[in-house]
């Protein structure tokens, strides 16, 4: 009879728990320790994210403005023309980022758009910025057509804990997403996946979400925290919108990218969605904590973004360097 594999948590819950209980101080303390011992100190890299179509998805993620049933007002778009794509991309690089991320509104890319999305990819490492983008779910055979491509990095976010996925999206699975992520990592793209905080969900859901994230059999290379930005006309924006629930609390908020920095010392840790209403306190406190990437721009996707004039002014009060191109 076979042995069964044993697997091993390299972080259980309750460690993952014991890290958020510890004192705010001590918890940033450690993981401005590890960030530096893994990483370059006070050097952050930008990233700019692009929306290559937008609107009309027939997913029903609770938070997104793009979902066909949202009464947001958000006009469905087609794909865009790949030179469109080269254009921004060669703005982004004016601008100073070094990667460039490319997001569709699709459940999954049908394959009759897969050599538009290859050429943007070709395009953009030509240019020699880093790649990444996020299309919803892949067959393992368009995750290898991604990979011949020369894409850099997938983006496929689990978003929240799976005890408290369902209460967000029931359109596809936990075990959807966790699908993708394997048939992105076995084509030997890179992984990039986070999640959203401040969706109602409990600490504990915060715990699980970095416990799934820290034991995959690879943690993502990539890992994007995202503060939920309440839409109207999304089910989450119309539920939490008049809440204090809307919002995570600034500390909170800082402890989960610490407790993500010490369970992925490696992964490059970014602040996502919601930063343009992060005071300047609060995002020196995330960048002490671990946190080693932005989204820099106007706009994410579609929703408003610091950008790059703000960031330019932030880094130069922090005594941060933009990121060199590897």
């Amino acid at each position: 009879m076979p042995i069964e594999p044993q697997v091993i948590e390299r972080w259980p819950r309750a460690a993952i728990a014991e890290l958020y209980d510890l004192p705010f101080t001590e918890l940033v303390f450690r993981a401005a320790e590890v960030h530096r011992a893994n990483h370059p100190a006070n050097q952050v890299q930008r990233s700019t994210l692009l929306s290559i179509k937008t609107g009309g998805c027939p997913e029903d993620c609770g938070y997104c403005n793009q979902a066909a049933g949202a009464e947001t007002g958000l006009k469905a778009t087609k794909l865009m023309d790949v030179r469109a794509v080269m254009q921004a991309a060669a703005e982004a690089k004016d601008n100073g980022s070094t990667r460039f991320c490319m997001g569709a509104a699709w459940r999954n890319p049908k394959d009759r758009d897969m050599p538009a999305i290859v050429q943007m990819v070709q395009g953009v490492r030509q240019m020699g910025m880093e790649t990444c983008m996020t299309l919803g779910m892949l067959t393992p055979r368009q995750a290898e057509q991604l990979a011949e491509a020369g894409l850099d990095y997938y983006n496929h976010n689990i978003d929240t804990s799976p005890e408290h996925y369902a209460k967000v999206i029931t359109t596809r699975t936990f075990g959807d997403r966790l699908d993708t992520l394997d048939a992105v990592r076995a084509a030997g793209i890179n992984v990039c996946s986070g999640g959203i905080v401040g969706m109602g969900e409990a600490r504990s859901d915060r715990v699980g979400f970095i416990h799934a994230l820290a034991n995959l059999p690879t943690p993502p290379e990539s890992v994007p925290v995202n503060a939920l930005v309440p839409v109207k006309g999304t089910p989450l924006g119309d539920m939490l919108a008049d809440t204090p629930m809307a919002k995570i609390d600034d500390i909170e908020f800082v402890r989960t990218v610490a407790v993500a920095r010490i369970t992925m010392p490696s992964s490059m840790v970014r602040l996502s969605a919601g930063r343009e209403s992060m005071s300047e306190a609060t995002q020196a406190l995330c960048f002490l904590a671990g946190a080693n990437s932005i989204f820099t721009g106007d706009k994410l996707l579609t929703t408003g973004n610091a950008g790059d004039d703000a960031d330019s002014a932030l880094f130069a009060k922090l005594g941060l360097t933009a990121m060199a191109a590897a």
